[in-house]
């Protein structure tokens, strides 16, 4: 077991002009975090960073597209020289498929979904943890999904992407806990926003999960409270923050990670 980590004092949330991102980092900022604000429409997130700057904490506005290295790594800078560091990354910014079987797939846009899902967590993360390390510690939030736990008849790019940033999250956790780096892969539920309410699976939908049920579990991750569930898949709206105290409080589980399983079911 490394030595502890501090809690973060400063956040970048991608895809944080609006939904769950701009909820996560508004979140952050009322916890106390200064927050910079990543997605392509700067117009949304001058908005956004007026609420963070209400809250009496910094924001810094940073209009780039997380496929595009060139810009985020000049995002990453950015957002370093102006809050002094990046002590957590919340990797939000995602796209859908259209919810057709594998082979009706538009092969266009499957590739949009990976490069946006999976790329730029990649990205970001190769331009932020260096820093984190070097100052002895960090934190990662992927934001994932049940949907890469388990196969479906639908949606292959995105089930696909939420299956890789498992493999994301688990290799920052290998080679950099020891280190100081924590990850997490946090799926939030199915919050009621533009993306969610527009999707034909969730048309008759009414137990939708509470977008302060995933803010919860990013404050505490930030705050240092879970570093213990390293490299675990956590579920807003299935995991209380209270029983996610108590497990990271009795050591590293073996549990929530992305395994095969013996014929038995035994992993």
């Amino acid at each position: 077991m490394s030595a502890p980590v501090p809690a973060a004092r400063t956040a970048l949330v991608t895809g944080a002009s609006r939904g769950i991102g701009a909820g996560l980092a508004t979140a952050l900022a009322a916890a106390g975090l200064d927050v910079a604000l990543l997605a392509r429409d700067g117009q949304r997130l001058t908005a956004v960073a007026e609420q963070v700057e209400a809250l009496g904490r910094r924001a810094v506005v940073l209009a780039a597209d997380v496929t595009d290295q060139v810009a985020v790594d000049a995002a990453a800078r950015e957002a370093q020289l102006a809050l002094g560091s990046v002590d957590l990354l919340v990797n939000n910014a995602g796209l859908v498929d259209a919810e057709v079987p594998l082979w009706e797939a538009d092969p266009d846009q499957f590739a949009e979904v990976l490069t946006t899902n999976v790329y730029g967590p990649f990205l970001l993360a190769r331009a932020l943890v260096p820093g984190m390390l070097a100052r002895g510690g960090g934190r990662v939030i992927d934001l994932s999904s049940g949907a890469g736990t388990r196969d479906s008849d639908v949606m292959a790019a995105y089930n696909t992407a939420k299956t890789a940033l498992f493999r994301i999250g688990g290799g920052l956790h290998a080679a950099g806990f020891h280190r100081g780096l924590r990850a997490f892969e946090l799926a939030p539920g199915v919050v009621a926003t533009d993306m969610a309410t527009g999707m034909q699976m969730h048309a008759d939908r009414t137990d939708w999960t509470p977008l302060e049920a995933v803010a919860e579990l990013a404050v505490a991750i930030a705050a240092g409270e879970l570093d213990a569930l390293s490299g675990c898949y956590l579920r807003a709206g299935t995991d209380t923050l209270a029983g996610l105290r108590d497990r990271a409080a009795t050591g590293p589980p073996a549990g929530r990670r992305l395994v095969v399983t013996d014929w038995d079911g035994r992993s």
